[in-house]
């Protein structure tokens, strides 16, 4: 883009411009800032994020492996945790889900305003999943469906829950349940539509409490539960970790990932699932995906439309990383030249792909949570359009001029990048601790992560070209 004319530059911005006026979502407030990204010389950022990952897996190569192993092992014991809080929380939790169904229900049609699905789509998805990364797993105490499962466990005088969760399952639950919610975010015409999303999540709220009720809190939370176990990997990355015995303790970010030991078949699914999701979000709102579809992305026909196809596309996605992650642990296994299969090292690497799906997660939400948090605090404010004012704030004013901004934009994208880029550098750094539990040797560890490093790399590539890409809505 540096070498286009001043004109071409001029034109790029007002087609830009004004496809985020003719297709305005909440979901989708950060589509506003590619006007001015179009602008930024991101390709020298795409090539130095690229390099800066690669140079890290060979720095990682000749470190003393004793070192390594210090690092990852290295723990800091902080203080203990309160053992009765985590229940009145979940009770809090529950009834704020509940006045917010309430809000959903009977409250303003206009997604911007309602605090339903500001709260569902922009302080929950996108903040907590990002705080969970940083300070540990606290969304273990903020569960709404632990205290009312519990409550009416006791009212029904369950002692114990009347059936054994099959072993066999796996995750298999927690890994449909979270492929129906990134459906449901991704393709379903209308996700931010209050009184659908509120219906959704009592249709949700009832599935979990039943299963709490019929498989145990601890057999269906771990197992079946899609957001327990989504939050609980991505905890799993943060500083800050819970000991058995309840102690908090300051790691290395992604030490418990290396301690983790393999996963099931369906725990790597799940974990290459979240990454397919976020990557495929992205991708589905570029010129490049609705080309393919035939799609002219200035006459958007919006998401009805594209039912069939983002279906589709929300599918491949998972498969194609599936491919390319599998191809790279079966080249890796060769390349050893060890005694483990295949099969083992899927299992075992695929937690490395965690700080990859965290860092797009958050790199993707970031300019629609700073946009949407305004709204949240206003909504919040008259949650039910009735014109109140419970925070004492006045009339509706939210500020968007910094996505339309140059040096605010620039900023901006710079944020984005660089989490991707450390997340890059984290899943390379937990790849190769991996790889030094499993084979003992350099060289083994070295050779068997080859592939997998070429793959992240890869993988930097193109998350920095979809932030800097153009994009329809």
């Amino acid at each position: 883009m540096r070498f286009q004319s001043r004109q071409t530059k001029v034109r790029t911005v007002w087609i830009a411009l004004a496809l985020s006026v003719l297709f305005p979502a909440p979901a989708w407030a950060h589509a506003g800032e590619r006007a001015v990204v179009l602008l930024l010389p991101t390709g020298y950022a795409m090539v130095g994020g690229t390099l800066t990952v690669a140079a890290t897996f060979i720095l990682l190569s000749i470190i003393p492996d004793a070192r390594v192993r210090r690092l990852s092992a290295a723990r800091q014991s902080l203080l203990g945790t309160p053992a009765h809080a985590g229940i009145a929380l979940s009770a809090i939790s529950f009834l704020f889900l509940v006045l917010l169904v309430a809000a959903g229900l009977f409250g303003t049609r206009d997604p911007l305003e309602n605090p339903l699905p500001l709260t569902v789509w922009t302080l929950w998805w996108g903040g907590l999943t990002a705080l969970q990364a940083l300070i540990g797993n606290i969304w273990a105490v903020l569960n709404p469906w632990i205290a009312p499962a519990r409550l009416l466990r006791r009212v029904l005088g369950l002692a114990r829950p009347p059936l054994a969760y099959p072993q066999w399952l796996g995750l298999w639950p927690a890994v449909l349940f979270f492929l129906a919610f990134a459906w449901f975010e991704l393709v379903d015409p209308a996700p931010d539509d209050p009184a659908r999303l509120a219906l959704a999540v009592v249709i949700y709220t009832a599935i979990t409490i039943a299963g709490i009720l019929l498989f145990g809190e601890e057999a269906w939370l771990s197992k079946a539960e899609a957001f327990t176990v989504f939050f609980r990997f991505v905890a799993m990355i943060a500083p800050v970790q819970v000991t058995a015995e309840g102690w908090l303790t300051l790691t290395l970010p992604g030490a418990a990932l290396v301690q983790a030991g393999p996963l099931k078949t369906s725990g790597a699914l799940f974990v290459l699932l979240t990454l397919a999701t976020v990557s495929f979000d992205g991708l589905s709102r570029t010129f490049w995906w609705l080309g393919l579809g035939g799609i002219n992305p200035l006459e958007f026909p919006g998401r009805t439309a594209l039912i069939g196809f983002d279906s589709f596309g929300l599918i491949l996605s998972w498969a194609a990383l599936l491919g390319a992650y599998a191809i790279a642990v079966l080249a890796g296994a060769r390349l050893s030249g060890a005694r483990r299969s295949p099969g083992e090292l899927f299992k075992f690497f695929v937690l490395s792909i965690l700080p990859i799906s965290v860092v797009y997660h958050a790199a993707h939400y970031l300019p629609a949570f700073l946009v949407n948090l305004q709204y949240a605090l206003y909504a919040f404010n008259d949650p039910f359009a009735q014109g109140w004012r419970l925070l004492g704030l006045g009339e509706p004013q939210v500020t968007v001029s910094f996505l339309t901004d140059y040096y605010a934009v620039a900023t901006l994208w710079a944020v984005e990048a660089a989490l991707i880029v450390l997340g890059h550098i984290l899943a390379v750094w937990v790849a190769h601790s991996i790889a030094l539990e499993r084979f003992g040797s350099r060289t083994a560890s070295v050779r068997s992560q080859l592939p997998l490093a070429v793959l992240m790399v890869g993988y930097t590539t193109f998350g920095l070209w979809l932030l800097s890409t153009p994009t329809a809505v």
